[in-house]
């Protein structure tokens, strides 16, 4: 491979950090999805050929557990699309807990939501705490996915609980599942629940109650289990819940021929979070031909687990229908042109670098790559450098003495990088031609500290 060392061809000196813009469209393109603001229990449906995410919304903490620790708040919703998987927009708030007239005003409960479509009319489920006491799931309808919405007077009849999910079933019929696992057939109109739907007595303690539908979870392992995510696949019919295995939340499978069940467990479609992030939420979405895997992980908040932010892989199954296990990344699954600030603390395979927050303080802001020594190196894969090869190549950088990096896309080439006590654009000549799909690899040929915040070519 051709290697050409280049010194600086201009040197833009003062703060080139990325600071997260508060409006216009969302460009990432990697993990986590949405920089702005905390996105829990990602809800992802395709609508008009895109992708719609209704997720629910933590913000800073204002309900204290039954333990005195701080605790989930959530007084809203948002709604996200996209056509690409990288560029997101935001939608604003569609319903909030002012404007559910059976809920709490103050409850900050509005938990994991659901949307579907129904004769050009958008259903919007959502659970909110109920001014009678306990859980209860409404609906809000829409003439677009976006809304705006309209909260129906009352909830839905015979629901007690939270993270309602419906599936649009091939038999005809739509069923909702909620809070561990419990299912019910929907009726017609979607905003309550169909006559013919079984009941059973259920044991709570000392106390027994009469509970529409079944729980879908008998006899699966299901240790304080919620989330349930249903969907149908060929031929199966897939129930998918994060329930805790040991100390945090997995999310499992099963499969059954019948929507209501019985399901026979599969496994694990995703481990624990590896960073003791307690819960897990997801959703599973086919987007032209490709099945994606949404859920949630608090990158974005790493000193308290109840602010969590969206995440998406790539999902795939096996011959038999079984789902192949999936594993955390922070490249993601979005395409990233060449020409954006590719930021490769978001890599695909690392090697003796490492990543740090860019602001302890303001956690948003993002990260940085840092290469200590020679041999630290990220690799970024599936970056677009188009039709045109790059004349440019502008790096983000910090390095109190100066430093060399070699950047490989296909071709490798090999960069002085000047001394910076502060963070600096520097532009140098782009010497080889690349073109098209490449894996970019960026590594550090000296041992004085090097860190880069993002990438550019131009």
């Amino acid at each position: 491979m051709k290697k050409l060392f280049l010194s600086a061809a201009v040197l833009a000196v003062g703060a080139c950090t990325a600071v997260q813009q508060e409006v216009g469209p969302i460009v990432t393109g990697t993990n986590p999805i949405i920089p702005r603001q905390f996105t829990a229990d990602p809800t992802a449906r395709v609508f008009e050929g895109k992708i719609y995410m209704y997720p629910s919304h933590d913000i800073p903490s204002v309900i204290t557990h039954h333990d005195g620790s701080a605790w989930f708040s959530m007084p809203d919703y948002h709604v996200f699309s996209s056509e690409d998987l990288t560029t997101w927009t935001d939608h604003g708030v569609i319903v909030t807990q002012e404007d559910v007239p059976w809920g709490r005003p103050d409850a900050y409960s509005m938990w994991a939501p659901d949307c579907v479509e129904i004769i050009g009319k958008y259903y919007f489920y959502f659970p909110d705490a109920s001014k009678n006491g306990g859980f209860a799931v409404g609906v809000a309808i829409a003439d677009k996915p976006e809304g705006p919405y309209e909260v129906q007077p009352e909830p839905i009849k015979g629901i007690n609980g939270i993270d309602p999910c419906v599936l649009q079933a091939s038999d005809g019929n739509a069923y909702i599942f909620w809070g561990n696992g419990r299912c019910a057939k929907l009726a017609e109109n979607m905003i309550e629940l169909a006559e013919d739907n079984p009941k059973e007595v259920v044991k709570w303690g000392p106390r027994e109650f009469e509970m529409v539908g079944v729980s879908c979870l008998k006899g699966l392992p299901s240790r304080q289990a919620e989330g349930p995510f249903a969907f149908e696949y060929n031929g199966n019919y897939y129930l998918t819940y994060p329930y805790v295995r040991n100390n945090t939340e997995v999310i499992g499978y099963a499969m059954s021929k019948n929507p209501m069940g019985p399901y026979e467990y599969k496994g694990i479609i995703m481990a624990e979070h590896e960073n003791g992030c307690w819960t897990n939420h997801h959703s599973i979405v086919n987007y032209k031909g490709q099945w994606y895997f949404f859920y949630h992980r608090n990158d974005y908040s790493p000193d308290f687990d109840k602010s969590r932010s969206a995440r998406i892989e790539k999902l795939y199954f096996n011959e038999d229908g079984t789902i192949q296990e999936i594993f955390p990344t922070e490249r993601g699954v979005g395409p990233v042109k060449a020409s954006m600030k590719v930021n490769i603390d978001r890599y695909s395979t690392i090697e003796g670098a490492t990543i740090e927050y860019l602001n302890t303080e303001n956690y948003f802001e993002g990260w940085k790559t840092v290469f200590a020594k020679t041999g630290d190196k990220v690799v970024f894969n599936e970056l677009n450098f188009g039709k045109k090869a790059p004349k440019t190549v502008t790096f983000c950088v910090k390095a109190p003495q100066g430093g060399k990096l070699a950047v490989t896309a296909g071709k490798t080439a090999e960069f002085e990088i000047p001394a910076s006590a502060d963070w600096t654009e520097v532009t140098l000549p782009m010497p080889v031609k690349v073109k098209g799909m490449q894996d970019l690899k960026v590594e550090a040929l000296s041992a004085a500290p090097v860190e880069i915040d993002w990438v550019k070519f131009n």
